[in-house]
């Protein structure tokens, strides 16, 4: 039975917006193959609250689906594997 969740992803602005956007599309894509997308809020660059790996600022989106609860394991791996992400946090709604 599918749960709903959301996922805030905070990703490195270092590589630029053409890097960022791409990997935005891949997240999508790799939820969508698993579940369903409800909506996707893009916050946009922010100053993060302390450096993370000498950075400090990130490009936060913010992701909600509908999906089984395997796949959150399996999205937490893929986000955990990404040289892009700088952290993520997923919940249930």
């Amino acid at each position: 039975m599918a749960k709903a969740y959301e996922t805030v992803i905070v990703f490195s602005v270092k590589e630029g917006d053409e890097a960022v956007a791409a990997n935005v599309e891949k997240f999508k894509e790799v939820i969508a193959k698993a579940g369903s997308i409800e909506n996707v809020d893009d916050w946009g660059k922010r100053r993060l609250a302390y450096p993370i790996n000498y950075e400090t600022e990130g490009h936060y989106v913010v992701i909600q689906y509908s999906a089984e609860p395997t796949f959150v394991a399996e999205l937490a791996r893929v986000l955990n594997i990404s040289d892009s992400v700088i952290r993520y946090l997923t919940t249930t709604r």
